[in-house]
């Protein structure tokens, strides 16, 4: 898509019919966008985000940490993806990514996004 010169790229995507600016697999997609002025010019901002609790998302699986692991490499090898890091983040309990691989050893939970049912869960 061309978006004219002086036309709000953002406003001009979500006008098209796009929910979101950001992609399927990204933290903030379908999070709400908000404008404020600063110095008399509009900002577009996301709004914030809430970390779901870790009890909320259900459990596949398990990674044992090895030396020299990134939290990124992890995502790509259990969840297909190095973008999706922050969903070990999540499931994990931590801030900044990188403690999820720290120490060697840890056992990270490997989770499905919050809302999406587990094996079994949902079904009669």
């Amino acid at each position: 898509m061309t978006v004219p010169q002086g036309v709000d790229a953002v406003a001009a995507v979500l006008a098209a019919g796009r929910a979101s600016p950001f992609p399927p697999g990204s933290r903030y997609a379908g999070l709400p966008l908000a404008t404020v002025e600063v110095d008399g010019v509009p900002v577009r901002y996301v709004r914030r985000r809430f970390v779901p609790p870790a009890a909320r998302l259900a459990a596949i699986g398990e990674h044992a940490v090895t030396e020299g692991e990134r939290v990124d490499t992890v995502a790509a090898a259990e969840l297909g993806d190095p973008e999706l890091f922050w969903r070990l983040a999540d499931a994990n309990t931590v801030l900044h990514p990188a403690e999820a691989v720290d120490p060697v050893g840890r056992r990270l939970q490997i989770t499905l996004p919050e809302g999406v049912p587990g094996p079994g869960e949902g079904q009669p």
